[in-house]
């Protein structure tokens, strides 16, 4: 039975308890500082409440789902109870702290440093992951295992974690607003806002679908709806107008961007 405490219970913390209490053979303890919180999770998934100290004395992943700015603070409640086991592994969701840092923070301690998205929470994440060399192949797999219904998981580089962040980790907030900004166009031409939501939401979903199957690059896609002289390719001019790309590539630099400045 392995088992997986979460220290914090916020909106991430929340999304990947929800996802990793779908694992069989698991055993989930959930800690934060707002105890009300911590009990409304873990009733919510079947999970048990603990104190940080106890989630760290018998858990085999001990998930940190705390802000970048407290990291250290909180693993310095726990060091000591580390510092007398084995056969565990820290997993760190702080955005920018690096495993240089995290290492500095859990000496000698297995670390894998992850980044997520909400959509964890119901299946369909992106969970991007490194770790260091004390993390074993036997870890590793556990810790695949126990993510699985969480979505997509992919290993990179810890260079490239950051930016790859700002595309996923970010990413969602952005869709949100396109899809918001669709329906407003919908609203605005007469459709009523609980379609024209549902009419925009199935749309990204459907696209999202095609680009995946077919492995084709967007350009393709979006040529293949653009009818010569047609309203899809005057709406692509409207968008093209407003420096639709440009804006979008700007907003994952600058989510990049700040990222960096998080774990300092």
């Amino acid at each position: 039975m392995t088992k997986i405490g979460f220290i914090g219970a916020g909106n991430m913390g929340t999304a990947l308890a929800q996802a990793t209490s779908l694992i069989d053979n698991t055993e989930l303890y959930i800690y934060d500082k707002d105890e009300a919180k911590a009990a409304s999770l873990a009733k919510g998934i079947g999970a048990a409440t603990a104190s940080n100290k106890e989630i760290a004395e018998v858990c085999d992943f001990i998930f940190m789902a705390v802000k970048p700015n407290i990291i250290k603070a909180a693993a310095g409640e726990i060091s000591d109870i580390l510092k007398n086991r084995e056969n565990y592994a820290i997993v760190s969701m702080a955005a920018g702290v690096s495993l240089e840092s995290l290492e500095a923070a859990f000496p000698k301690s297995p670390i894998i440093r992850i980044m997520p998205n909400t959509p964890v929470a119901i299946g369909r994440g992106m969970t991007l992951f490194c770790k260091n060399e004390s993390v074993t192949d036997t870890v590793s797999r556990e810790f695949v295992r126990i993510m699985a219904k969480s979505g997509e998981i992919d290993e990179i580089p810890e260079r490239l974690i950051d930016a790859a962040s700002a595309v996923s980790g970010c990413g969602p907030a952005f869709v949100y607003m396109f899809i918001e900004a669709l329906a407003d166009g919908g609203v605005e031409c007469g459709l009523p806002r609980e379609k024209a939501l549902a009419y925009a939401a199935e749309t990204l979903i459907g696209a999202a679908e095609t680009l995946k199957s077919s492995g084709k690059h967007p350009g393709e896609l979006k040529d293949a709806v653009c009818s010569p002289g047609g309203s899809t390719i005057a709406g692509v001019h409207a968008l093209e107008s407003g420096a639709f790309r440009a804006v979008a590539q700007g907003a994952v630099v600058a989510a990049y961007k700040k990222t960096l400045t998080l774990g300092k």
